[in-house]
């Protein structure tokens, strides 16, 4: 993990690039998976199972036997830690509902505004080396409680055609079963256009590698939404005196572990800090299974010694991290500071692993810098916004000559006309 001292504000643009992966030929093959699956359909789905699976799938959608046993491939100790985070996610979100006011703008004029369900969502869930059904929950949970009519989700099956039980647990815990044996870009491509077996959606939610990502990207230029503009995941940490080395540490590795396109940054005003976090990292990297990966990650990543907490502060806004660790014991004083970030993690032992699993507030989270234009998923998400107004006679009255000038003055006679008339007829009565 390299270290910086003091770098100058003039070259922190360059320090908040995220690192860059050769992806060479990847728009084509991903184009060519989605135009094989809109055309093939079901047909495409098995021959890139085959391809990237290496698996021939015999069934597309998983059946209500393959959810049924799952339920008894997992430890009991596993579904209470589930449930645990289900009941939390589900109380931060079910707090996300708002009951929208009408207001009346001028006497006979009612605004008002409804949140109503997209209807049909996907959800893309990771299923190869992490099997993510924690994401499942963060994205099943608030498509449920919008109500959405058609709940989807892909993940890719095992050599054997299996998904892991976990996925099929929580699942099925939350109340979705329309799941898909299909993963990659032919994932996204099946959600966003439908096959004789996949449902087509109205928007697709999930992280996924690089191939998923610009599989997304690309069905989002054709009319289907996504949750969000996704890269790999990252953390930056602040961490001053107060903070304890080995548990920045243990943080700077959970992201690190990632994969190898992660990225952790480390900032501090306090060298000794910085040097103490990079010894104890040095030692619990030793011990991870993901050794490899995370060690990759971190080829990548940077320990930054800057002037004060308040310039850790600026350049954290700058850099606008997927997450955001604070560890102190004065994180609140800071917390007002924040312009630019998926989600905060305050205090010494708000480790990120909480916000990933169970406190109640979502993991999927912009990255690449987004942060700075883009919200984590919510409820919101799963919802659209549709205005309506109810104009009377003495509404209409009251804004009409508004209307009737500022249409005339744009050329767009009709429109004035559509109140002209209307006016006349109340001066007729």
């Amino acid at each position: 993990m390299e270290m910086l001292k003091y770098p100058k504000i003039k070259d922190w643009k360059q320090l908040c690039e995220r690192p860059v992966f050769a992806k060479e030929q990847l728009d084509d093959l991903v184009t060519t998976i989605l135009t094989e699956v809109k055309n093939k359909q079901d047909g495409a789905l098995l021959n890139y199972a085959k391809l990237f699976d290496q698996v021939e799938l015999k069934n597309i959608a998983v059946t209500r036997s393959e959810i049924e046993k799952a339920n008894g491939l997992i430890s009991d100790e596993l579904k209470t830690a589930i449930n645990t985070a289900r009941e939390n996610i589900e109380k931060f979100h079910t707090a996300q509902k708002l009951d929208e006011a009408i207001i009346e703008t001028t006497p006979g004029v009612k605004c008002w505004r409804k949140a109503v369900a997209i209807e049909k969502v996907g959800l893309y869930i990771p299923g190869g080396s992490a099997p993510l059904f924690s994401t499942i929950l963060m994205l099943g949970i608030p498509a449920r409680l919008a109500e959405c009519n058609e709940i989807v989700i892909c993940t890719p099956p095992n050599k054997e055609g299996e998904i892991n039980p976990a996925i099929l647990y929580t699942a099925n815990l939350i109340g979705i079963t329309n799941i898909y044996k299909v993963g990659g870009a032919q994932a996204i491509a099946a959600m966003a256009y439908g096959t004789e077996t996949v449902p087509q959606v109205y928007k697709i939610f999930g992280p996924g590698n690089q191939y998923v990502t610009k599989a997304k990207e690309l069905v989002q230029q054709n009319g289907v939404a996504i949750d969000m503009p996704a890269g790999p995941s990252e953390v930056l940490i602040i961490a001053d005196e107060t903070s304890n080395p080995e548990f920045v540490a243990a943080d700077l590795l959970s992201q690190a572990e990632h994969g190898a396109d992660s990225q952790v940054i480390l900032l501090s005003d306090n060298v000794s800090v910085i040097e103490q976090s990079i010894i104890a990292l040095e030692q619990q990297l030793k011990q991870l299974p993901r050794i490899e990966i995370a060690t990759k990650a971190l080829n990548n990543s940077k320990a930054i010694l800057l002037n004060d907490l308040d310039e850790c502060i600026a350049f954290s806004n700058q850099y606008a991290p997927e997450h955001l660790i604070i560890a102190s014991e004065n994180a609140v004083d800071y917390a007002n500071k924040i312009r630019n970030a998926g989600s905060v993690f305050l205090g010494n032992y708000s480790c990120e692993s909480a916000g990933d699993y169970a406190s109640g507030t979502n993991h999927t989270l912009p990255t690449n810098g987004f942060a700075k234009n883009y919200s984590g998923v919510s409820l919101d998400s799963f919802q659209k916004k549709i205005t309506f107004q109810e104009l009377s006679k003495e509404g209409i009255t009251a804004i009409g000559p508004a209307i009737e000038i500022m249409a005339e003055t744009e050329a767009l006679f009709a429109h004035k006309n559509a109140v002209t008339l209307r006016l006349n007829t109340i001066n007729n009565e």
